[in-house]
């Protein structure tokens, strides 16, 4: 079946939230209205779905075939992982599997496409020459995951007694567009400019972690606030400001004023040697070499943590548990946390679960080291949504099949994976039954020791 021609798109069944579809019926007309000798897509079937952002109906307008049978597909394009039950043997399938770094709970589908030799291509893994990923949502998850903590954020402050413009923001999904919902949050912003906040719970510092597309996307919405963007080096001077002035003024910006202050690597470790500055090569290569500092230097001065960067258990993590209820003791002012990233246990160890959609939020007590589902008692309140994207569906759904539309062809028409392109070939996990990225393959032997299935081809 490998190189038909013929393509499927699943009906995602992992979380009823998922609307998002990998290509829209514009992308399915390009690419079957310009012949197979030109798109190397001779058919596209795809799976009937009543809550996908596009109707049925509109795919079969631009020439799509509706079936439940993808029998015949060659390639099948997801979003999210599919039940186990929907995976053909000697297929190619693309999708986010979230099985690169070993992730656990991903074990048995790892497990199940090995065993049906499929070739499995990860849209995370899709990477240009530039090192920059190709194929992602990144910048849809920062922008919804930040509306809904916005939302949350005003719950939060009312049931600790303080009444906010953000109590008024419904989440991203609740508007029929990113246009819309962009509009609501300006509409905060003025109301915060007139009215200003309460001067108890400022000056209100959101710290934003890393500088890629979720973090650029969160930042999107956070502009549409009135702000100013601060140094990592001058957050102990606003809070000592904000000590010095019990009374704010009409023209006090920490009243009328939200202010954003972004980290990268540099501001959260430092080199065991004193005498040595930071090097960010050199981190990476050895992060051993190097103490975490977020927590004395960056930590204590927030009041919200937009967590956007990428983690892996080799770097120290951004906030140990340790270090959090140290902090809280402390007096910190932290009250809340938006992981957008939702790497559980990882870079923020005290966010040990996912959320949903519809109950996104978790409050952490770090005094009882207890976790709860409310928002009225002691502690900070965490979000953890690891399908923020869907929410704008309709906007995500076209950006994301304007990129992958130009790949589609190479991965429907071949069967010798090592005659497409180097960035397709290096985001091909597994094929013919075997892996084939060295790396993942040390991940999983720290997980399965001896196991021989688990061989490397590439």
């Amino acid at each position: 079946m490998l190189g038909n021609g013929v393509v499927g798109i699943l009906s995602e069944s992992v979380n009823k939230w998922e609307r998002r579809a990998p290509l829209t019926p514009s992308h399915c007309a390009r690419l079957l209205h310009s012949g197979r000798d030109k798109t190397g897509v001779s058919r596209i079937i795809v799976q009937p779905s009543t809550k996908r952002i596009h109707h049925d109906a509109m795919y079969e307008d631009v020439g799509c075939e509706i079936s439940e049978d993808l029998s015949q597909c060659g390639l099948i394009l997801g979003i999210k992982q599919p039940k186990l039950e929907m995976i053909l043997p000697d297929r190619a399938y693309a999708f986010f599997s979230h099985t690169h770094k070993a992730q656990k709970e991903n074990m048995p589908l790892l497990d199940k496409i090995l065993a049906e030799r499929v070739s499995l291509y990860d849209y995370e893994l899709i990477v240009g020459d530039h090192g920059k990923r190709l194929l992602a949502f990144g910048k849809y998850a920062g922008r919804a995951g930040f509306i809904d903590f916005l939302r949350g954020l005003g719950q939060r402050y009312l049931s600790l007694g303080y009444s906010t413009p953000f109590l008024s923001l419904g989440a991203s999904y609740m508007y029929t567009s990113l246009a819309a919902a962009k509009a609501a949050v300006i509409s905060v912003g003025e109301e915060i400019a007139t009215l200003g906040l309460p001067s108890g719970i400022c000056p209100l510092v959101f710290v934003f972690t890393g500088s890629g597309n979720v973090s650029s996307g969160a930042q999107e919405i956070f502009k549409l606030l009135p702000h100013t963007f601060v140094d990592p080096s001058r957050l102990p001077e606003l809070s000592g400001t904000a000590k010095d002035a019990a009374q704010p003024t009409r023209s006090s910006k920490r009243v009328f004023h939200v202010y954003g202050c972004v980290v990268t690597s540099k501001d959260m470790v430092q080199h065991k040697d004193s005498t040595r500055a930071f090097d960010k090569a050199d981190y990476y290569a050895h992060p051993e070499h190097y103490n975490p500092v977020f927590h004395e230097r960056i930590a204590p001065y927030a009041s919200v943590i937009v967590n956007c960067m990428y983690w892996e258990k080799r770097f120290p993590r951004l906030l140990s548990t340790k270090q959090f209820q140290d902090l809280m003791r402390k007096g910190c002012k932290l009250i809340g946390i938006s992981d957008i990233t939702c790497d559980i246990g990882g870079s923020i160890e005290f966010v040990n679960q996912t959320t949903s959609i519809d109950s996104p939020f978790f409050r952490y007590d770090p005094v009882n080291d207890s976790y709860h589902h409310d928002m009225d008692g002691a502690g900070l309140i965490c979000q953890a949504v690891d399908i923020l994207p869907t929410e704008f569906a309709k906007e995500a759904s076209q950006h994301f099949g304007d990129i992958l539309s130009q790949f589609v062809g190479n991965l429907a028409s071949t069967r010798d994976i090592t005659k497409i392109p180097a960035h397709l070939t290096r985001a091909c996990i597994t094929h013919g039954g075997v892996l084939t990225r060295p790396r993942m393959l040390l991940n999983l032997q720290d997980h399965r020791k001896g196991s021989s299935m688990y061989m490397v081809v590439l």
